[in-house]
């Protein structure tokens, strides 16, 4: 059972995240808010979503699994206004889900879950490298980066205590440089690792809303953005495996 309202930008946004990096994913609720854990088919990026019962306006719940078309989510939500509010309803036909707003109600196909895969474990890595940084600043340095390349390095230099973000492609390079003015050194141990710009650019769309974003890094590691959404009621994170780069 589920029956909340919402937001209509709340749930935008959350939808906007998952489809960064997945078209379907399990969706489960419970009592005390809805979440989910996904990988792309790549299995290169994988998005952590928790949003909490208090980011509704209205919301009860009962532990269920629900199998999500993303892609076909984000369609139908695309054509609505800022501040509009949306029903979200599952009653006895555990295949269909109700979403109501402005006076449109759709009545939306479940995919079955069994044919979703299955929530990924969270990796156990250590990511000693941590800063904080806003979300417009990352996602600009991101597209200046794909201006000259198809993959750009995070890093932190340690001793000069910055954070850098450079991508080099045949003939042209691009660093940028955030020094203890721009973003907070939670953690400024030496890190480097190389990414696609490809994945890169989808997340930075959405982690441009966020005030901030920790970030996480090692040597040649995966890196973790995580970052609040609905206003501090619910949480993102994104994992993404680095680009080995052939010698």
């Amino acid at each position: 059972m589920l029956k909340a309202t919402i937001d209509a930008d709340i749930l935008k946004e959350s939808i906007d995240a998952i489809s960064a990096l997945v078209t379907e994913c399990r969706l489960h609720t419970d009592e005390n808010g809805i979440s989910t854990r996904a990988v792309d088919t790549a299995n290169v990026a994988m998005i952590s979503l928790l949003l909490k019962k208090e980011a509704f306006s209205s919301f009860a719940a009962t532990r269920s699994e629900l199998g999500i078309d993303i892609a076909k989510m984000k369609n139908i939500f695309g054509m609505m206004a800022k501040n509009d509010m949306i029903t979200l309803e599952l009653t006895d036909d555990i295949h269909k889900l109700q979403v109501s707003f402005q006076g449109y109600k759709y009545s939306i196909t479940l995919l079955d879950e069994n044919t979703i895969r299955k929530d990924p474990n969270p990796p156990t890595i250590e990511l000693p490298g941590k800063v904080a940084i806003p979300g417009a600043e990352l996602n600009s340095a991101i597209k200046a980066a794909a201006v000259v390349s198809d993959k750009i390095a995070l890093g932190i230099d340690a001793a000069k205590q910055i954070f850098f973000m450079a991508a080099e492609g045949d003939t042209d390079h691009i660093r940028r440089e955030f020094g203890k003015d721009e973003v907070s050194f939670i953690n400024g141990v030496e890190a480097k690792s190389l990414f696609s710009l490809d994945y890169m650019k989808d997340m930075g769309k959405v982690m441009s809303r966020a005030e901030e974003v920790e970030i996480h890094l090692g040597i040649d590691h995966p890196a973790k953005f995580s970052f609040n959404i609905a206003g501090g009621n619910g949480h993102v994170e994104y994992l993404l495996a680095p680009r080995i780069e052939a010698d």
